[in-house]
């Protein structure tokens, strides 16, 4: 084998710590749990109930996403490592997305406690229908585009330019700008360093819709 070959197989078995230490190789699918949790807790109500075609364009690959969303701003007092916010709606105001998947029951567990506290039940969870490997490639190849918007939004909601709306003339709501803020440079630095083996995995979880065994390399995007 070639050195480059070598090289190259070599990154192509990636294993990758979740937030919680454990070491992770390939993909781990949430679906089970997320299903069981929202049977569990909302047995009446139809939480993700968003549309495809309504997707925001800035959400990872992945099973979950948001799509018309409140711009209510709550996702991340819940998930706080897995949503985001955009500014699409101006005045500061906009929907939700996500921009880091779980990859435990414990993550998958705070992503759906968020979206259940969303009032237009936005979000979607049957991406795995919709992505296909060429699809995910294409996102990855195009996140610079994404990359550059979460620099911008971060520097203008990290700064104390916006409006104190709370009570008594207090900075209440510019905390709620700074946190946003701090998402979106969470979301730059996932792209930078986590981002890409995990949509490796997601590329061969969608080719053979199982996780792949010990001597599997994952693809290239």
């Amino acid at each position: 084998m070639r050195e480059d070959d070598a090289v190259r197989s070599s990154r192509s078995r990636l294993s990758v710590p979740d937030r919680g230490g454990a070491v992770l190789r390939g993909y781990w699918d949430p679906l089970p749990t997320a299903r069981r949790l929202v049977t569990t807790a909302t047995p009446a109500r139809a939480v993700f109930s968003g549309t495809w075609a309504e997707r925001n364009r800035r959400n990872v690959p992945g099973p979950f996403y948001g799509a018309a969303t409140d711009s209510m701003a709550t996702g991340r007092l819940d998930a706080p490592h897995h949503i985001a916010y955009d500014d699409d709606l101006g005045g500061g105001f906009g929907t939700e997305f996500v921009y880091r998947r779980p990859t435990n029951p414990t993550e998958t567990e705070a992503l759906v406690a968020a979206v259940s506290m969303e009032l237009y039940n936005g979000y979607g969870w049957d991406g795995d229908d919709h992505w296909t490997p060429a699809t995910v490639r294409t996102w990855w190849h195009d996140r610079g585009r994404v990359r550059e918007w979460a620099l911008t939004i971060a520097a203008d909601w990290g700064a104390d330019t916006h409006p104190a709306w709370g009570f008594n003339g207090s900075a209440q709501y510019r905390s709620h700008y700074h946190d946003a803020a701090r998402g979106h440079r969470d979301f730059v630095a996932h792209i930078g360093d986590g981002l890409e083996p995990y949509l490796r995995g997601y590329v061969f979880w969608l080719e053979r819709r199982r996780a792949p065994r010990r001597w599997e390399a994952l693809p290239v995007l």
